[in-house]
């Protein structure tokens, strides 16, 4: 059952390539194709009844999302890396190239702000957050006071947007222990990477 029109590409007489190889391979079995029905309504409602528990259980149990950041700024461009770890092993890693200059104390808040957006956005509770910048860690801890006024803008967002999260932490990591979050932000700056502009 399928809406593609794979029929129509598997029975063309002037196929040719791989395609042509994949309509030999199919054709000793013995494939309908058969255009998909209506969804029915039920099954959307069986999808969301299933996310909230997922979301339910979720709450309850303890356990934290954990944030990997890190900024990099150079000649050829700035960018970040954000690895995001969930539960069960899940995996996020967004390299993202900025569409402006920025120093790399603003690429550092800037990752850190993609990453807590995207753990907002996933619905996490609870956000380990850890980054290899000491004046960004410590600026959030309330050690550092944010005098410029770009610092302080950002400085302002990231205490916003902990409100969104029962539980919060950021801490400074040896820059050893942040090298994949590290790698992706270098390889977008250097213009090598094709990250999404932010």
């Amino acid at each position: 059952m399928t809406d593609l029109p794979i029929r129509k590409v598997l029975q063309k007489p002037d196929v040719a390539g791989r395609m042509a190889q994949w309509a030999v391979e199919l054709s000793e079995f013995d494939i309908h194709c058969e255009p998909r029905g209506p969804i029915k309504g039920q099954i959307y409602a069986n999808f969301v009844v299933e996310l909230s528990s997922i979301a339910t259980h979720q709450e309850g149990a303890d356990f934290r999302w954990v944030l990997s950041v890190d900024g990099s700024s150079n000649q050829q461009g700035s960018g970040a890396g954000v690895i995001l770890e969930g539960p069960d092993g899940l995996l996020i890693e967004q390299a993202l190239r900025f569409a402006f200059k920025a120093s790399n104390n603003q690429a550092e808040y800037e990752a850190l702000i993609a990453g807590m957006l995207l753990a907002k956005e996933i619905g996490a509770n609870g956000l380990l957050a850890k980054s290899d910048s000491l004046l960004v860690t410590d600026q959030v801890a309330g050690e550092y006071q944010a005098k410029n006024p770009q610092m302080a803008a950002y400085l302002g967002y990231v205490q916003i947007l902990k409100e969104s999260f029962e539980v919060f932490e950021l801490v400074h990591v040896p820059k050893e222990q942040n090298v994949q979050a590290d790698l992706l932000a270098k390889l977008v700056s250097s213009g090598k990477g094709a990250g999404r502009g932010w």
